[in-house]
């Protein structure tokens, strides 16, 4: 009975399983939804959203804006050079400067000396950023190591440019439109021709016309020098101050094409002194300069010829090495005993560059600056510089240069026949660097 009990409850489980066809057992029922939570304020919906990430790319249908693209360049450039001539100012002696040079024997010591330096390293930014409906600005911002003015000497920090361009519109400090800096040849003396208008300035400028061939009008920072060595000391000069009533007017026009192109450049200038002593003699006046620029590069195969001549009256300091811009004029009179004159300037610069090939390049060359000295000025007052030169550069990569360079320089005085010569060896290496940033703006 045991056993027949046990074979019944077995077949019973069996055919229930049969039954099933070997099905799970069901799920369990779903649970109860939550209930959602009562929606933020919307201040809390901003302040969540103000944190929100969004990836780099755009939001679907919506096209990307680029934003502002940023390039970081500049060199590290190291000259050595030997210098054998007439020893010039030391606070200049690793560049060759005419005016620099002795005025007298031995002004400045003897030679032979030899220099080393790092002053022509340079660094740079450029930005280009688009606006949504007032199209692209530019700005660069580049500086150097070659101390001027209370610097002389020095190996510290100079602005080269410092300006922004908007459409047709510049402002800040940048290459005056009186000077053409592609004539500069491509050579490692730092200075370069004396002959060649050459200054960076502050300036708004209005370029109608961009491009190979273009036009630019500018008003610049007034500014001059005057020569009083032959009357230093004279107490009628203490309360003599020069201003500059209005700004410098430049403009230029070049004409270019694949050949080269030509350029012809203008300025006027405006420069007054007051004696602010009222008691005779009384040494007040006024002077107008102004100067043309006649410039050009002609392309010939692999070399280029550089090339400008420069005329005015009063505008060595937009020279590249000039003189004072006013000079003394004695006069035989009691109640004005001297005065100031404008200083006339002519100079020139003619160079070729050539390309040998994508290893070597060459440049070779002269320039020269004259002054009208006027009559009261002394007569070791700078009256001719003249400067050549000629160069091998070896490239052996796109950022990688290294030359030698012969230089020569010539000054000679206003009227005592002094002159004096300067001849020069430099070698120079330069590392150069770049790089491009740029970021998509939302």
């Amino acid at each position: 009975m045991r056993v027949l009990r046990q074979s019944t409850i077995a077949f019973g489980l069996l055919v229930a399983v049969a039954r099933s066809g070997g099905a799970q057992p069901p799920p369990p029922e779903p649970a109860e939804p939550t209930p959602p939570l009562p929606e933020a304020p919307p201040a809390e919906k901003d302040q969540a959203k103000k944190y929100e990430t969004t990836p780099p790319q755009a939001l679907e249908g919506e096209p990307s804006k680029p934003g502002t693209l940023m390039e970081v360049y500049g060199f590290v450039m190291t000259d050595a050079g030997f210098d054998f001539g007439k020893i010039g100012n030391p606070d200049w002696q690793d560049v060759l400067r005419p005016t620099k040079l002795p005025a007298f024997e031995n002004e400045f010591g003897r030679g032979p000396r030899t220099f080393l330096g790092v002053r022509q390293t340079r660094f740079g930014v450029k930005t280009t950023t688009p606006t949504e409906c007032y199209g692209d600005f530019k700005t660069t911002f580049e500086f150097e190591l070659f101390g001027v003015g209370v610097d002389e000497g020095q190996t510290t920090f100079r602005l080269r440019h410092a300006y922004g361009d908007w459409k047709s519109l510049r402002a800040g400090q940048t290459w005056s439109p009186f000077m053409d800096i592609d004539v500069f040849p491509n050579t490692i003396e730092y200075w370069g021709p004396p002959g060649m208008a050459f200054f960076r300035n502050v300036q708004v400028a209005w370029m109608p016309i961009q491009g190979d061939s273009r036009v630019t009008v500018a008003l610049e920072r007034p500014g001059a020098t005057a020569d009083t060595s032959s009357v230093e000391g004279r107490v009628e000069l203490e309360d003599v101050i020069p201003r500059f009533p209005a700004p410098d007017l430049s403009a230029e026009a070049r004409y270019g094409g694949e050949w080269g192109y030509v350029e012809l450049a203008g300025i006027l200038r405006w420069i007054k002194w007051d004696d602010i002593n009222p008691a005779a003699p009384q040494l007040g006046g006024d002077a107008f300069g102004w100067g043309l620029n006649l410039s050009t590069n002609l392309k010939f195969g692999p070399a280029t010829l550089k090339a400008a001549l420069v005329g005015g009256q009063a505008i060595e300091n937009y020279m590249n090495d000039g003189s004072a811009d006013i000079g003394v004029v004695r006069k035989n009179v009691v109640d004005r005993p001297f005065d100031g004159e404008s200083l006339g300037v002519v100079g020139g610069t003619f160079f070729l560059d050539v390309t040998w090939n994508k290893f070597f390049t060459s440049s070779a060359g002269y320039s020269f600056i004259w002054i009208d000295n006027s009559s009261g000025q002394a007569a070791d007052a700078f009256h001719l510089g003249q400067y050549a030169l000629a160069n091998l550069l070896f490239h052996p990569g796109e950022d990688l240069m290294f030359g030698a360079e012969f230089q020569y320089g010539r000054r000679s005085n206003n009227a005592d026949d002094f002159e004096a010569n300067d001849f020069r060896i430099q070698f120079s290496f330069r590392f150069s660097y770049g790089k491009k940033f740029g970021q998509v703006r939302k």
